[in-house]
C-alpha cells in the first residue's frame, strides 16, 4: 500500500520586515505617478525652450522685411567697446538687465541710416541711457551730426537727460523732454569712497606696494581722503574733459544757454517756479516739451503710423534688425583687429574682459592663418594684471616678427595696463577725450592678524627660512617680505618705463617724468608724445592698410575675437526682442531718479572694491580716475554682489 502525502495547509513563512504585497503595489503606483509628473514637466520645459528659440529665430527681421520708418536707437544701457556675453538663460529669468551696446555697431547703424532711403527719421531714446566714455560719446555724436547735416531729421527724447545723454542729444534736430521731467547738468567728478576707517575697525592690514606719485588706485584702502597729488591730477583731467564736453555741446547747439545751468542752476530753476523742463525750454537746451504720446505723433509725421494701434505709435525699425541688415564688409584684404576691452586679467575669460590667455590665443590663431596684412589693436581698458598685460604685449609682438604693421587705436580708455599693451605700436591713434597714461604699478595684500585677534584667534608655527609662510594673511607680513615685494614693484615700474621709452623714442627719465601714475586726456597725451594722432578705429584701419601698401578702400576688418555661441546668440535675441511699433517705452525717470540710480551704482562699486581687496594677489597696473568718466552703471559683477548682499540682509 502506497502512502499518499496529505496536502499541507500550514501557512507559509512571512518576513515581518517585508511589507504586504498590496503596500508594494501602492508604493509602485505612487512612484510611477511621480515619474510621470517629472517627465511631463521636462517635456513642457523642453517645448517651452524650443518654442522660445523658434520664436526668437522667427522674430529676426531680414533685410527685405525692413520697411520705411524710423530707426529707433533705444539706448537703454551703456555704450562699450565689447559687450559682455549674456548667460544662455538670462532672458528666461524675468529679471531686468542693463544692456551694453557695441560702439562700432551703434556708429555703423547711424551712418548707414544716413544714406538709406528706408530710414525717414532717426529716433534717439535716451530715457535709460547708461553713458559711455567721452571718446565714445564724441564718436556717436559726430555720427548723429552727419545725419542731421544730410537733412534727415534726428529726434531725441528723454524724461531727463544725463550729461552723457545730452552730449548725444545736442546733435539732434529736435530735442524733446517730458513736461514733468527736465535736465540738470552735473559735470564730471564727485566723491570717491575711502575704506581706511572701516579697514582699521575690522582690524585688516592693507599692505600696499606701489610706484608712482599719482598712482591713486590704492588710496581708498590706505587713506580716509584724497591725497593732494591725486586731487591735482583729477582736477586737471576732469577739467579738460569737461571743457571738451562744453565745446562739443556749444558747437552742436550754439544757441543753448548752458553756462547759466552750470554756474547757478538754482537761480534758473527758481525763476521758473521749480519747473525744470520749462527752464530748459527757455534756455534753448530743449526744443519741445511733451509726453511720449506727443513725441510719437511727431515721429509719425516722418515715419508713418498704424491707425488701428494706440495713439502715439509710429512705424519703427528696430536697432538689432538694422544692425543685422547692415553687416560689416568682408571684401578685400584682411586687416586684423584685436580688441582689448575691459579689465586685463590672468587666464581665460569671455567678452568684456581682456584675459591674457584668451587674447594671446586670438592673436596667434589669427596670425596662423597667414591672411592678415596688418594688425590694429583696439584698446579700451583701465588696465589690470601686469602679467596678463605682458602676455598680451608679447603676443602682439609676434605680429611684428611676421613683418606686419601694428597700429593701436585707443578708444575711451587706454590707461595703465591698457597703455602697456599699446607699446608695440608703430603708431598710436587716440581721441581728444581718450583717457590714457597712468604709467605706474602697484600691489595690495590684505592680512587679518588683528581682525583674528579680536575674536581670540592667533597663529604660530615653525619657519625654516625668513620667508616661510609669507605672505601670511593670518599672521602678517615681515619687513623682509615687504622689502622684497616693494623691490619687485619698483623693478616692474622700471620695465614699464623702459617699454614706453623704447616705443615712444624717449629717455627713461622723460617717461618717468610724465609717468608716475599720472592720467592724461588724449589731447594732452598727444602733446607730450604718448600718442601720435587723433582718429577713430576706421582711421587706424586705414593707416594700417597704407603701411601694408594696400588701398584702404579695398580692405576689411577681421575681428580677432571669439564669436558668441548658439545659446548666447539666442539669449541675446530673446532679450533684445521688442515691439516693432514704438512710443510706449518705459521711462527712465526724472532727474532725481537718475541721481538715485547713481547712488546705487556707487554702493555697488563699494561692494566690488571690498571684494577686490579681499581677492587681490597679483601686481596690478590700473587707474582709479578712469572710473569717474565712463558708463554710470557699475560692473555687472559688482551689481550682482550688491543684489546678493541686499538679499541676505533683507532689502
Amino acid at each position: 500500500m502506497t502512502d499518499t502525502a496529505a496536502p499541507s495547509y500550514a501557512p507559509s513563512y512571512v518576513d515581518p520586515a517585508r511589507p504586504p504585497r498590496r503596500k508594494w503595489r501602492l508604493v509602485r503606483g505612487v512612484w510611477k505617478f511621480l515619474v510621470a509628473i517629472k517627465d511631463a514637466l521636462v517635456l513642457i520645459a523642453m517645448l517651452l525652450f524650443f518654442g522660445l528659440i523658434f520664436a526668437a529665430l522667427n522674430a529676426r527681421q531680414s533685410t527685405t522685411a525692413i520697411k520705411d520708418g524710423a530707426l529707433v536707437l533705444d539706448l537703454n544701457g551703456s555704450i562699450v567697446e565689447q559687450p559682455e556675453e549674456q548667460a544662455a538663460f538670462a532672458a528666461l529669468s524675468g529679471q531686468s538687465r542693463t544692456r551694453q551696446f557695441r560702439l562700432r555697431d551703434v556708429v555703423r547703424s547711424i551712418d548707414t541710416a544716413r544714406t538709406d532711403a528706408r530710414v525717414k527719421v532717426v529716433v534717439l531714446d535716451l530715457d535709460s541711457f547708461g553713458g559711455a566714455y567721452p571718446a565714445a560719446l564724441g564718436e556717436v555724436g559726430d555720427a548723429l551730426a552727419r545725419v542731421r547735416a544730410s537733412g534727415k531729421p534726428v529726434l531725441a527724447y528723454a524724461t531727463a537727460y544725463t550729461d552723457g545723454g545730452y552730449r548725444l542729444a545736442a546733435n539732434a534736430s529736435e530735442i524733446w523732454v517730458n513736461t514733468l521731467g527736465g535736465t540738470i547738468f552735473m559735470g564730471p567728478g564727485g566723491n570717491q569712497l575711502y575704506y581706511k576707517g572701516l579697514i582699521d575697525k575690522l582690524g585688516v592690514n592693507a599692505h600696499v606696494y606701489r610706484v608712482g606719485r599719482y598712482k591713486s588706485f590704492v588710496e581708498p584702502y590706505t587713506r580716509a581722503d584724497q591725497s593732494e597729488d591725486a586731487r591735482a591730477a583729477s582736477t586737471a583731467l576732469y577739467g579738460t574733459l569737461f571743457a571738451q564736453w562744453r565745446e562739443a555741446v556749444a558747437k552742436a547747439r550754439p544757441k543753448a544757454q548752458i553756462a547759466q545751468f552750470m554756474s547757478a542752476p538754482d537761480k534758473v530753476i527758481l525763476a521758473s517756479n521749480g519747473n525744470i523742463a520749462e527752464a530748459n525750454l527757455r534756455a534753448g537746451i530743449v526744443d519741445k516739451l511733451g509726453d511720449r504720446t506727443s513725441f510719437g505723433r511727431r515721429v509719425a509725421e516722418y515715419a508713418g503710423s498704424d491707425a488701428t494701434k494706440p495713439a502715439g505709435n509710429y512705424t519703427a525699425i528696430k536697432y538689432d534688425a538694422w544692425v543685422k541688415a547692415n553687416p560689416l564688409p568682408t571684401a578685400g584684404d584682411s586687416i586684423g583687429v584685436l580688441t582689448i576691452a575691459g579689465e586685463i586679467v590672468d587666464g581665460e575669460s569671455g567678452p568684456g574682459k581682456a584675459a591674457g590667455k584668451t587674447i594671446e590665443k586670438a592673436v596667434l590663431d589669427g596670425l596662423a592663418k597667414k591672411t592678415l596684412k596688418a594688425l590694429v589693436v583696439r584698446v579700451d581698458s583701465p588696465g589690470g594684471s601686469v602679467m596678463a598685460s605682458e602676455q598680451i604685449r608679447l603676443a602682439i609682438l609676434e605680429a611684428k616678427r611676421q613683418k606686419l604693421p601694428v597700429v593701436v587705436s585707443m578708444g575711451g580708455l587706454a590707461a595703465s595696463g591698457g597703455y602697456w599693451v599699446s607699446t608695440p605700436a608703430d603708431v598710436i591713434f587716440a581721441e581728444p577725450g581718450t583717457i590714457t597714461g597712468s604709467i605706474g604699478i602697484f600691489g595690495v595684500i590684505p592680512t587679518f592678524e588683528n581682525a583674528l585677534a579680536k575674536i581670540g584667534v592667533t597663529s604660530d608655527g615653525v619657519k625654516t627660512t625668513p620667508l616661510s609662510g609669507q605672505p601670511d594673511i593670518t599672521g602678517g607680513t615681515t619687513p623682509m617680505f615687504d622689502a622684497i615685494a616693494q623691490a619687485g614693484i619698483e623693478n616692474g615700474y622700471r620695465q614699464f618705463v623702459s617699454r614706453v621709452a623704447a616705443s615712444r623714442k624717449m629717455t627713461p627719465a622723460r617717461v618717468d617724468e610724465i609717468g608716475q601714475g599720472r592720467v592724461w586726456d588724449g589731447g594732452t597725451a598727444r602733446q607730450i608724445g604718448l600718442v601720435d594722432r587723433f582718429g577713430t578705429l576706421k582711421d587706424a584701419i586705414d593707416e594700417a592698410a597704407k603701411r601694408a601698401k594696400l588701398d584702404p578702400a579695398k580692405v576689411h576688418a577681421e575681428y580677432l575675437e571669439k564669436k558668441p555661441g548658439f545659446l548666447a546668440t539666442i539669449a541675446q535675441d530673446l532679450g533684445n526682442d521688442g515691439d516693432d511699433d514704438a512710443a510706449d517705452g518705459a521711462g527712465g525717470g526724472d532727474a532725481f531718479a537718475h541721481v538715485a540710480a547713481d547712488r546705487r551704482q556707487m554702493l555697488a562699486r563699494a561692494v566690488g572694491d571690498m571684494k577686490r581687496l579681499a581677492t587681490s594677489g597679483s601686481i596690478q597696473a590700473r587707474c582709479l580716475e578712469c572710473g569717474g568718466m565712463g558708463p554710470t552703471s557699475a560692473g555687472i559683477g559688482d551689481a550682482k554682489l550688491l543684489d546678493l548682499l541686499l538679499a541676505r540682509i533683507g532689502f
